[in-house]
């Protein structure tokens, strides 16, 4: 069996931008994607610490080292500049996996300027990402 878990968390991160004019998606610095290994295009889940909103989207790639986090489109009217979101995404683990705890999801904590609470990691290797996800 699997079950669906956490792959990637971006804790805590603040809205800098919004523009519901663009086309669609969250807008996130290259620098904190790689830290948490999203990718672009990929599906996330964003809960809206400030109003409660929670809405899917995928991730553009913002400028590395911007600490841009830009709801587009729909999603700019689910928040406004200033609001603490988190963004999340899920993988399918093996139960086996899990149970032996060897599934860690990347979560990083960051500050009201998108700076990480801690250390960025870096980031995961083609292999660590696929031992994350396999069994």
């Amino acid at each position: 069996m699997q079950l669906q878990m956490l792959k990637s968390k971006l804790h805590q991160a603040c809205v800098t931008h919004a523009d519901v004019n663009y086309e669609g998606s969250i807008g996130i610095d290259t620098e904190l994607i790689e830290a948490v290994a999203l990718y672009p295009y990929e599906k996330v889940l964003v809960a809206n610490v400030n109003n409660g909103e929670r809405f899917e989207t995928y991730v553009i790639p913002e400028p590395f080292g911007s600490r841009r986090i830009a709801l587009n489109g729909a999603a700019a009217r689910l928040g406004t500049v200033g609001d603490r979101v988190i963004i999340m995404s899920f993988c399918m683990v093996e139960e086996a996996v899990v149970r032996e705890g060897r599934h860690r999801p990347r979560v990083l904590r960051l500050d009201e300027r998108n700076e990480p609470v801690h250390r960025i990691p870096r980031s995961p290797t083609t292999e660590e990402i696929a031992s994350m996800l396999e069994g």
